[in-house]
């Protein structure tokens, strides 16, 4: 464990999110791996994968509800330096995993074929989403695992052990990906199949990993028979962290869905571009996630130890770090986006698309910044309903009016990405006020519950 409640707070922020920040950009390379490959058979390949990927938004949720939970109840048990609350949560968020894994693997194969012909623009979308969604599904049911074990170590301020697995499963998908994806090597191509099945078998090899180091290696929380069994106040606790953020997620699922669905009407090109833009465009999110991400366990135990101001130096510290790197790359994406997306395709239709889509939406990169760095912080505090609430304020002020226009016969898809960025700017203005009131609530009653202790450091 990792003493959070000491020392200087954008320290602590920085050295917890440069190894998240790899991880997550390991982890993102999944798709991107994915989708370089996919892109060599064509486009409607590109727009069935991007559109069956879109299931992982739900999966996301799902594993967010139990990574937040389990992240934050764990980081305000370390505040408290409450070793046997954390090893208790640690082992029913395992349990929750595997009940999570069950219900993906038999939802996910009986709504497959519903929802890929909701959203695909033609028949050879169709087929090559249901052939990449079936193959992906064994990894997205192993990732509730992952994701468990991966927010017990971040609670108690270690996250290089996660990054290093992260790293060596794109690693593994990287060299798997061609071999099933294209038949390098073997000559027998799976085509967009092989991309799912290198995905599964790369995360399989992950929680391998992350079993093994818990198993040998991890020492204040650990696996153990004895509370692997339900005991449900855990759970109540667990989800009731965890079931906001979660619900979050599922939103940015139902938003990325209507999306999909309004521009059908383009064609495979459209949704290809779309698909490419929005997966660069999470990538390029991806420092100022693990900002946030870094951010929930340094105040969550300084929450847990009572130390208020320092609660509020972490989200001051987060919000500068947070928009000082995404107005860099705003910067960036406004003077050659282009260059991003020609790795994936070559067809100047697509590019077109995702171009104007990243040039666009560009210009929301900072309030999304802040909106990551305030989620982070009503994690720490352990009452993310207000996160839920700004979400949610988003779907109603975006879907209603993007509805309206595509009903329109002056309807262009550059429409629907500033409608994207007036609305997200208001969400960002709604998570600051609401957080500003949770402070304001919280804060005044946290009495510091332990005396000042040396910092301690995992070997």
């Amino acid at each position: 464990m990792k003493d959070l409640t000491q020392g200087p707070i954008p320290g602590h922020v920085l050295r917890m999110a440069a190894p998240i920040a790899i991880g997550m950009l390991f982890q993102m390379l999944y798709v991107l791996i994915d989708l370089y490959f996919v892109a060599r058979i064509g486009d409607a390949a590109v727009a069935g994968v991007s559109a069956a990927g879109n299931v992982q938004f739900i999966i996301m949720a799902l594993t967010q509800i139990l990574g937040v939970g389990t992240m934050a109840l764990i980081a305000q048990a370390a505040g408290r330096k409450d070793k046997d609350d954390a090893n208790l949560v640690f082992n029913q968020s395992l349990l929750l995993a595997l009940i999570c894994a069950a219900v993906t693997l038999a939802g996910g194969y009986g709504l497959a074929d519903a929802y890929v012909r909701t959203l695909g623009a033609d028949a050879a979308t169709v087929a090559a989403g249901l052939d990449y969604l079936h193959w992906f599904l064994p990894g997205m049911a192993l990732q509730f695992a992952m994701i468990s074990m991966g927010s017990a170590l971040r609670g108690t301020g270690i996250a290089k052990p996660t990054m290093l697995v992260q790293m060596f499963t794109v690693v593994l998908n990287a060299l798997l990906a061609p071999i099933l994806i294209a038949g390098w090597l073997t000559g027998k191509p799976f085509g967009v199949a092989g991309a799912g099945m290198a995905s599964s078998l790369a995360i399989a090899a992950g929680v391998a990993m992350m079993a093994w180091y818990f198993l040998r290696l991890e020492h204040y929380v650990a696996f153990d028979a004895r509370l692997f069994r339900p005991q449900f106040p855990a759970w109540k606790r667990i989800l009731g962290i965890g079931l906001p953020p979660g619900g979050e997620i599922a939103l940015m699922f139902v938003y990325m869905g209507v999306m999909y669905w309004l521009i059908r009407h383009f064609g495979a090109s459209a949704q290809a571009g779309f698909g490419i833009g929005s997966r660069v465009m999470q990538a390029i999110f991806l420092p100022a996630m693990a900002i946030a991400f870094a951010t929930a366990p340094v105040a969550g135990q300084n929450v847990g130890a009572g130390l208020g101001e320092r609660v509020r130096e972490t989200f001051r510290a987060a919000a500068l770090i947070g928009a000082a790197i995404m107005f860099a790359l705003t910067l960036f994406c406004q003077w050659k986006p282009q260059l991003l997306f020609t790795p994936f395709t070559q067809e100047q239709a697509v590019i077109d698309v995702a171009t104007e889509f990243l040039g666009i939406v560009s210009w929301n990169f900072v309030a999304s910044g802040l909106i990551f760095s305030c989620s982070g912080m009503f994690q720490a505090l352990g009452n993310t309903l207000p996160g839920l609430a700004s979400g949610a304020s988003r779907l109603v002020t975006f879907v209603v009016p993007a509805v309206w226009l595509s009903q329109q016969p002056w309807f262009q898809l550059h429409h629907l990405w500033w409608l994207s960025v007036a609305t997200l700017a208001l969400q960002a203005l709604l998570s600051y006020v609401l957080l500003q009131r949770e402070f304001n609530r919280r804060l005044p009653l946290l009495k510091p519950r332990t005396a000042p202790a040396a910092e301690t450091v995992a070997p």
